[in-house]
């Protein structure tokens, strides 16, 4: 099948009355197939257009029945054919150059050409020139002969400036007071000045992305650009009268040539700009009774002369009618054969082009002799442009930029949030809105503080502390000359995710490690600034989420920033012994980093990494010191234990309180006569004067309710209530314990007893325990806690977990100085080198320091065995309170097992 057969069927449109039927001579359906097919934009690629000229026949022969129709009939069809399209039609220009426009000359027949190709009427976007309109109006600028050549330039540019962007005149301004005339006297210069300076820079051609218009004239070839050096010198001989001495055939398809890249710039397709596609068919110019002779045949020999000399194709489909073509073309060919005759000019083109032949991209066609016969029975159906694809449609791009913010509001909703949002200035921060609503992730900085619930003041307040010492570590380790070591640690914690009342601080425990970490940020920052060999502390604060259960993604967060700081050394924290924080060491240990945990006290945790180090006593020691005190100090051989579990977890994912009953178990055997889960709202009557070792073995967040509950016992408290190391995060906080009855003393487990402010001041009138006596001062300081420590007069105390979490930051802390002293001693003045240490190395260190004597913290002797993670007889106690509500009286120690320092046994016994 033919080519032309299919666009042939779709030019017969339905019935028409006789009077509407076109009388196409033969071979007319053939050529506005052709015609179809040439105007139709492929997908893919550009086709070349060539110019197809229509030879008129010399004589007309009327009769009676019929009339044979010339070529001349074929412009009235044309002109319906690509005018009256049902959708989109083609954009086209009839010219006439028998009449033509204005002088009569080229220039005037492309200023007419580019009248109505510019025209809005097409059923798409107006073709937009940029290169022809500039070119023809430096053509109508006149400049006087005889003046300055200065003032010639000089008028042209104005000229240009203003064609450019028109600018209203405005004069200086005046009046008002002298801060008023000066910044409209700025203004002023600011509106002259920038518009000036854009144009020169445009004119240029120095920068790139300016003027490019104007860069085209001094880039292509007619006229000898180059000869002129600028652009203004190259514009100055299109104008008036200097341009008498240019060869005007050369003017003539410089014109030329700048209208057809016009047309190129408007039908380049961009992938990024999905309007370039919906031009799908070329624009085409209809000139008829065009002679070798006149304006028309002059046009059509000047566009195939660009054509060939540029090398350059163009979109412009030109169908000239005229008598007989130019001499150099062969005979033409019928119009029953214009889809052959396509097929072989295309064939040879390229040759063509490649000799300089005249009229190479002429195809020239003429009636057939046979006579036409009656019209047919279809009229002649109007050709529309093809609908363009359905991604460059008009809806696209706002149906893009609505998926797009609605993803970006996806995007955005699952890592921003009230209170949780990336750094936009700087800082290592990486957070993310978990399922939850919490703000999962780490910071350095204040452009992400975690928590923003009401009552959380003091846990906001230390964390702004902490970025604020970061910066300042930061600026001493550059005044230092990077001389001394410098270490990232992370606290990983729950720092979000508690429901809380607003009066109510529901995060103690995190943020007394917070504290105990910050403590030891300041005293390294208190050094000398000449002790080169003393380490410089940075604290990144990252949060888990509620019950550590997005621990895993913030995990995730923090090995990306451990590949990508080499300063990053270990992690201190965790806080709560769960299987996701068990889950969370497994993944930290795959990384390479260190865990030192304050407070973690589940039995064998150590057994989930091996660069796991706790600070506490495991929950084993815990019993042990429990069942002590039952038999020497209360004489009593019976138990009641309750525990519970916070709501959505059982005992198998709370390792604390699943390890913490086991050991009870096996301590104390049948001893204990009542194990029970409490929940909220169960009633404790039956413990009312019970004279046995009452025992709550929970979480903290229970033990509210579990002591309102016994506010039924009025007057008959039970005899001996002892609770774990959870409860000193319920006796921290003072709104809890304001509703707890008055009559029911408390008993807990302290694993911090010789760091009360008690302690810590015995320790210091001593003289002979630098490590305390230093903390208390740190504590006590202006400029660190919010408020002050142990000072005289004040009833705030230090914080159960202040000082393990200030021994976990110190214990990696003088691990890195003691490499940094071995690293430097050839020479102490050199400068750290962070990569010359790594975390499993720190680790190592750790426990080579700890393998004699066992390291001094401020909370008791810490020593591990080679084999283990977990301390080795850690000092803990138990403290009594007579009343729960008297927040003003600080806690007694009563009982205490494990050794303090090195020179004391690991025994128990009542204090």
């Amino acid at each position: 099948m033919r080519r032309s057969e299919v666009p042939r069927r779709e030019l017969i449109g339905q019935r028409q009355p006789p009077g509407g039927r076109d009388r196409l001579p033969a071979g007319g359906l053939e050529f506005f197939a052709l015609l179809a097919r040439l105007l139709r934009r492929p997908r893919r690629g550009d086709r070349r257009l060539p110019l197809l000229w229509l030879v008129h026949s010399d004589t007309l022969v009327h009769s009676d029945t019929l009339v044979r129709a010339d070529t001349s009939d074929l412009m009235a069809p044309l002109r319906r054919f690509l005018g009256q399209g049902p959708r989109r039609r083609v954009p086209h220009a009839v010219l006439d150059a028998d009449a033509p426009p204005g002088a009569g000359d080229v220039p005037a027949l492309l200023r007419e050409l580019h009248r109505q190709l510019s025209l809005e009427a097409f059923g798409a976007a107006r073709l937009r020139f940029r290169h022809y309109p500039l070119a023809d109006w430096l053509m109508h600028q006149s400049l006087s002969f005889g003046t300055d050549a200065d003032d010639s330039r000089a008028a042209l540019v104005r000229r240009l400036r203003d064609r450019r962007g028109t600018r209203t005149p405005e004069a200086p301004p005046s009046g008002g007071d002298a801060v008023s005339i000066a910044s409209q006297v700025v203004l002023w210069l600011v509106r002259r000045a920038v518009p000036s300076v854009v144009f020169r820079a445009a004119v240029s051609g120095r920068v790139p992305v300016l003027g490019r218009h104007y860069n085209w004239f001094m880039r292509q070839q007619y006229l000898a650009p180059r000869q002129s050096v600028t652009f203004l010198g190259f514009a100055e001989r299109l104008t008036a009268g200097w341009r008498d001495g240019e060869q005007p055939d050369q003017v003539n398809k410089l014109l030329l040539h700048a209208f057809l890249e016009d047309l190129r710039q408007a039908y380049r397709r961009r992938p990024w700009r999905p309007s370039d596609w919906r031009r799908t068919a070329y624009p085409a110019l209809l000139l008829d009774h065009v002679a070798p002779g006149n304006v028309g045949g002059e046009l059509v020999r000047l566009i195939g002369d660009v054509r060939t000399e540029t090398g350059r194709n163009d979109p412009l489909l030109i169908v000239a009618s005229g008598g007989q073509p130019p001499p150099e073309l062969p005979e033409p060919h019928p119009l029953t054969e214009a889809d052959e005759a396509y097929d072989e000019w295309a064939e040879a083109l390229p040759e063509m082009r490649r000799l300089r032949r005249k009229a190479a991209w002429l195809v020239a066609l003429r009636p057939d002799d046979t006579e036409t016969g009656p019209p047919s029975r279809g009229g002649m159906r109007p050709f529309s442009a093809p609908d363009p694809p359905w991604w460059s449609r008009r809806f696209l791009p706002a149906a893009l930029c609505l998926v797009l913010l609605a993803a970006g509001g996806v995007w955005v909703g699952s890592r921003w949030g009230p209170g949780c949002h990336p750094s936009l200035t700087g800082g290592r921060v990486s957070v993310e809105v978990a399922g939850s609503g919490e703000c999962v992730g780490y910071s350095d900085s204040a452009a992400q503080v975690f928590n923003n619930d009401p009552g959380q003041d003091r846990l906001r307040t230390v964390q702004e502390r902490i970025f604020a010492q970061n910066r300042a570590a930061e600026e001493v380790w550059q005044r230092s000359d990077r001389r001394r070591p410098f270490l990232t640690l992370v606290y990983l914690g729950t720092l979000t995710g508690n429901r809380t009342r607003a009066d109510e601080e529901s995060y103690v425990s995190e943020r007394e490690e917070l504290e105990g970490m910050a403590t030891a940020q300041y005293a390294l920052l208190k050094e000398s600034a000449g002790a080169d060999g003393a380490a410089l502390l940075r604290i990144v604060v990252a949060n888990g989420g509620r019950q550590m259960v997005y621990a895993d993604r913030a995990v995730a967060m923090l090995a990306e920033l451990a590949r990508d700081d080499p300063t990053v050394l270990g992690v201190v924290g965790l806080v709560e012994s769960r299987t996701s924080t068990a889950r969370a060491l497994r993944e930290l240990n795959q990384i390479g980093l260190p865990v030192l945990a304050p407070t973690l006290s589940a039995d064998k945790m150590d057994a989930n990494s091996r660069l796991y180090l706790q600070i506490s006593a495991p929950n084993k020691d815990q019993v042990k010191l429990v069942d002590a005190y039952a038999q020497q100090v209360l004489k009593t051989n019976e138990a009641h234990v309750f525990y519970t579990t916070l709501e959505g977890s059982t005992l198998t994912e709370d390792l604390y309180v699943g390890t913490l009953v086991d050991g009870l178990r096996q301590q104390f055997g049948p001893r204990i006569t009542r194990l029970d889960e409490w929940r909220n709202g169960q009633r404790l009557v039956d413990e009312c004067g019970y004279p046995g070792l009452l025992f709550y073995a929970g979480r903290w967040s229970e033990f509210d309710g579990f002591l309102r509950a016994l506010r039924e016992c009025g007057g008959n408290p039970p005899r001996h209530l002892v609770a774990d190391d959870s409860a000193n995060r319920y006796m921290a906080n003072p709104g809890l314990r304001a509703a707890a009855p008055g009559n029911l003393p408390v008993t807990y487990v302290s694993k911090a007893a010789l760091a009360t402010c008690a302690a810590l001041r015995a320790a210091q009138d001593r003289r002979d325990d630098d490590a305390r006596a230093s903390f208390l001062s740190w504590i006590q300081a202006d400029d660190l806690l919010d408020p002050p420590r142990c000072r005289p007069g004040s009833e705030e105390q230090v914080g159960e977990r202040v000082s393990l979490a200030y021994d976990a930051s110190m214990m990696m802390v003088r691990a890195v100085e003691s490499l940094a002293a071995r690293l430097h001693h050839a020479d102490p003045r050199q400068r750290w080198e962070p990569t010359s240490v790594n975390p499993v190395g720190v680790h190592a260190e750790v426990l080579r320091q700890n393998a004699g004597q066992g390291y001094p913290g401020v909370a008791g002797l810490i020593r591990f065995t080679p084999d283990s993670g977990e301390p080795v007889d850690k000092r803990l106690a138990l403290m009594r309170v007579e009343r729960v509500p008297d927040v003003a009286t600080a806690p007694v120690e009563v009982f205490r097992c494990g050794v303090a320092d090195a020179s004391t046994p690991a025994a128990c016994g009542p204090v």
